[in-house]
């Protein structure tokens, strides 16, 4: 092919042994098309560069099938899991809306990277999605598998594989400080052994008292039992009674929605006013935040972007057909949501 020459339509069919309407079929999503003939259009199109000017104008998916690889907890709709679950919904449209089949794998407990890889190798999945499991033992075996694969809500801080997540960290920061911005000066944390994730909001709730050169015997961390509500409403009346009350704390800053909404129920049983006595603030944004009396200021994940830029890194990948290519780390910003759980003391 003389150099400098536009590769065309025509060179990618006459590469891929089809007729030239197969080919702009599939790079267009008109026409049901095997998933044979399809895999090998996108790859003559990868090989001649066509796949990478046309994604240049976000004109066509490099791929047409995906894994995802889940534990089978994260799955159902209920009030507790409204997190995995707006994620999973989202990614499952964005599928839809690009023409890439989402082939759903799960296991009970922790996922295993071999049957993981054996479930992608059955479904001849270009790619995997993994939601939440970020085991350095399991990522490892992903990576070694030489699969394209992207992390979503968890960290690979190896940084093996592709992963997008809430900017944890700062997003807690970010919320400390405006509450200490509202006069707060003690603030207790409601968290609970979690992943690295979880963590990471613990890091940036200590991180503004740092800033703002507050000691941190004034941001006591109370770990709970999980995220359910159950568990914020049995630490928080524990707290009470082991303290004689609130402790001088004025406001809680909960890991999660659901351990902020329990924690309000121990507070009202107890007699503590919401915001009057005390501010509680949650994190994740999640729907029942706004449902409950008086609603729940929040830090707002965007839930719903994250599969639709998992997505989108996966695809980065794929088309850039690099073994050298680095892992990259995509953090989305979040922002508080202020509504009538937090008051702003004199």
């Amino acid at each position: 092919m003389p150099q400098n020459r536009k590769v065309g339509i025509k060179d990618v069919a006459r590469r891929a042994e089809v007729a030239n309407s197969t080919v702009s079929h599939v790079l267009n999503g008109t026409a049901s098309i095997s998933a044979e003939v399809r895999a090998r259009v996108l790859e003559a199109a990868k090989e001649l560069g066509y796949l990478a000017d046309r994604k240049a104008k976000a004109t066509i998916s490099a791929f047409g099938t995906v894994l995802l690889a889940v534990t089978d907890d994260a799955l159902p709709e209920n009030e507790t899991n409204l997190f995995s679950w707006t994620i999973l919904n989202a990614l499952s449209r964005d599928c839809e809306r690009r023409g890439v089949k989402l082939v759903p794998h799960s296991e009970t407990g922790n996922l295993s990277a071999a049957n993981v890889i054996s479930a992608a190798e059955k479904a001849r999945a270009d790619g995997i999605i993994i939601i939440n499991d970020d085991r350095g033992d399991f990522l490892a075996g992903i990576s070694a598998s030489g699969l394209p694969a992207v992390l979503v809500n968890g960290e690979d801080q190896e940084m093996r594989i592709d992963s997008v997540s809430p900017g944890n960290r700062f997003a807690a920061q970010l919320a400390t400080n405006w509450l200490i911005s509202r006069g707060h000066r003690k603030i207790l944390h409601l968290t609970w052994d979690g992943r690295t994730t979880i963590r990471r909001r613990q890091d940036g709730f200590w991180d503004a008292f740092r800033a703002h050169n507050l000691p941190l015997e004034d941001a006591p961390v109370l770990h709970v039992g999980g995220y359910e509500p159950r568990y914020g409403e049995e630490a928080v009346r524990l707290w009470l009674q082991q303290n004689g009350g609130l402790g001088g704390v004025t406001a809680l800053f909960c890991a999660a929605d659901n351990l902020a909404i329990g924690a309000m129920r121990a507070l009202a049983a107890e007699g503590h006013a919401i915001p009057e006595d005390v501010s509680v603030i949650g994190f994740d944004g999640v729907a029942l935040g706004d449902l409950v009396n008086p609603p729940l200021t929040t830090v707002k994940v965007p839930l719903e972007q994250m599969g639709p830029a998992a997505l989108s890194l996966l695809e980065q990948r794929i088309v850039a057909n690099d073994s050298e290519r680095v892992a990259y780390r995509l953090e989305l910003g979040c922002g508080v949501v202020e509504r009538e759980s937090v008051s702003t003391l004199s």
